[in-house]
């Protein structure tokens, strides 16, 4: 939509007045703002149509002809073999510093392109299209600069949306993920975080496009489920881990402090006790490598630095895979 100028809704201001009495404008009931920010019934917002017609044809450029054919590939010129050294300054260790996936996405990434879907709805979750290779990748990462990178009612939306878009076309989905699992309050569980989290898990279980998950730092609780990293109920076909992954049903800290936190108060020294025992959960609980030992579904451990040449060959490997056959049904039950 263009800003300032284009309008969308089902009923008018004019009929909106008449009926319920409400006085509102275009620009109160269905601008470009508000389609972009609030509703998310648009993709992006542009300054002219010149810009516009721009963004749509960069967007084509990512997209095939049909849902038949592959995504076009292209020769953007920048080296497969290419590391990221930058990666490890952009994402902090510590799991509670926030920081901005989308420079971690610039960074891994053909070029830096990054052709972000819904950049003001929801950005808690990033997604979008690039190119890593030349192929074409639809991108859905977490933000831990907004909400710590949890997952809401909106951006399950967001994020089921745009996975159905990749599967329709032949686009293979790289999973970049960083959250704490699903918001917790009155407010998302009243809006119906279980129904739109549910549409999230049957998007990935329907998929049958090659899809690459990527732990970069923490995956608590649901959220496992939210982004894929548990392949045997997605369906995600490889997954890696960076060394500082932190895994759970919650963070080490927040562990400690559910089962343990009366008996640390009541110790002779707090805490020492508590240091110990949040050490003692990390190396038992979120240590990457001893879960790649015992868990079957993880690939590998990689360095930051390594990321995108990892991705670009399993890219490159996943992109001779067979299409899964599907049952004869005519559709599956949406949850809605």
């Amino acid at each position: 939509m263009v800003d300032k100028q284009s309008h969308m809704f089902i009923t008018g201001p004019g009929i909106v007045g008449v009926v319920t009495g409400e006085v509102l404008s275009k620009d109160d009931l269905g601008s470009a703002e508000v389609h972009c920010r609030i509703s998310g019934v648009a993709d992006r917002r542009f300054p002219g149509e010149k810009e516009l017609l721009d963004g749509i044809k960069e967007l084509l450029g990512y997209i095939p002809q049909n849902a038949d054919e592959k995504a076009p590939s292209l020769d953007t010129g920048d080296d497969p073999g290419r590391y990221t050294d930058e990666l490890a300054d952009i994402v902090p260790s510590a799991v509670s510093r926030a920081y901005d996936v989308k420079k971690a996405i610039a960074r891994i990434v053909d070029g830096g392109r990054f052709f972000e879907i819904k950049p003001e709805f929801a950005p808690e979750i990033v997604v979008g299209f690039a190119r890593l290779g030349g192929m074409v990748a639809g991108i859905v990462a977490n933000q831990p600069r907004v909400l710590a990178g949890s997952l809401t009612v909106d951006s399950s939306d967001k994020q089921t949306r745009f996975m159905r878009f990749c599967d329709c076309f032949n686009i293979p989905l790289i999973l970049l993920v960083d959250t704490s699992a699903y918001l917790p309050g009155k407010d998302q569980e009243h809006k119906g975080i279980i129904r739109h989290g549910a549409k999230v898990l049957y998007a990935l279980c329907e998929s049958t496009v090659p899809r690459i998950g990527l732990v970069m730092r923490k995956a608590y609780g649901g959220g496992n489920l939210g982004m894929g990293v548990i392949p045997a109920q997605a369906g995600t076909d490889l997954l890696f881990y960076w060394p500082i992954a932190e895994l759970g049903i919650m963070g080490a800290k927040a562990s400690v402090e559910l089962f343990f936190g009366e008996a640390i108060r009541t110790a002779g020294n707090p805490e020492e006790m508590k240091a110990r025992l949040i050490k003692e959960y990390e190396d038992r609980y979120a240590n990457p490598l001893r879960e790649a030992s015992a868990n079957p579904f993880i690939n590998d451990i990689i360095e930051p630095r390594e990321t995108r040449r990892v991705l670009i060959r399993s890219l490159t490997f996943l992109s001779a895979r067979q299409r899964p056959l599907r049952h004869s049904k005519r559709h599956g039950n949406m949850p809605m």
